[in-house]
């Protein structure tokens, strides 16, 4: 569940709550919510609640059923329309599966939002690996490969600011980077090498490597490139394997002319 919102500083608190509920319908999971449950999220009188979730689904943003209401097939759409923006992520199907080394993992595109990750897409090269994120999820930037890339771009004070407070860093596994100047100095790491790294920080038994697409165009949003991987041996130079992969393929996707070009 997410918090209730503070509708009384926004301009249309109607709006901010309807956004709410949507917010609460995602984190939900398919797990139908009725009014109850939803006007309890939100701190909001069920009578308000009612008169949004009316709204949202004649819009089709969300839908009834027996056991209360679920994300309607409108937010497919509005999702569709959203990821079409981004032509590395039509591209990245094809790119996946055309390179030797990606097609076999498990690799995924994540954008920076605030200090979250939110997950776009999911090429499955082997058994789905259920310990990591699907499409739509959002996962903490500082423990993420791919928020650790995306972050690198920034200077270490934009860091330090919107790290600021310790609920961005959260300790979901021992390997959780939670300290705000060791942060900061994994993001230097990031930086140095090229690429972002998470070694159990998310999942113990997950190590996941990524890197920037550059971005086509000047005031794109850059996106990230990372695989998750289970089961590294040091020897075994797959991880150094997979990393060069990342860095091929971002090169074929932030240039149009590569694509194909990922061997």
């Amino acid at each position: 569940m997410t918090d209730a919102p503070r509708t009384e500083k926004t301009a249309a608190p109607a709006v901010t709550r309807a956004i709410a509920i949507l917010d609460v319908l995602a984190s939900a999971h398919g797990q139908p919510l009725g009014i109850s449950e939803l006007a309890r999220a939100l701190g909001i009188a069920k009578s308000s609640t009612a008169n949004l979730c009316v709204a949202l689904e004649e819009g089709g943003l969300i839908q009834r059923g027996d056991l209360g209401y679920r994300l309607g097939r409108r937010t497919v759409e509005l999702g569709g329309a959203y990821l079409a923006s981004f032509d590395q992520v039509r591209e990245f199907y094809r790119v996946c599966s055309e390179s030797p080394e990606l097609s076999h993992e498990l690799v995924q595109i994540a954008v920076l939002d605030g200090t979250d990750v939110l997950y776009l897409a999911r090429h499955e090269g082997r058994a789905p690996l259920r310990l990591t994120a699907g499409i739509g999820d959002r996962y903490p930037a500082a423990l993420t490969a791919v928020g650790n890339a995306l972050l690198a771009r920034l200077d270490d004070e934009e860091i330090r600011a919107r790290f600021a407070d310790p609920e961005t860093r959260p300790r979901v596994t021992e390997a959780s980077t939670t300290d705000l100047d060791a942060l900061i100095a994994k993001i230097r790491r990031a930086r140095e090498a090229g690429f972002g790294l998470d070694e159990g920080e998310m999942f113990p038994t997950v190590t996941g490597v990524a890197v920037v697409i550059p971005p086509r165009n000047a005031g794109d949003q850059p996106l990230a490139l990372g695989a998750s991987m289970m089961g590294l041996a040091p020897e075994d130079g797959r991880r150094e394997r997979v990393t060069r992969a990342l860095g091929t393929a971002a090169a074929a996707l932030s240039n149009p002319l590569l694509v194909g070009d990922v061997a």
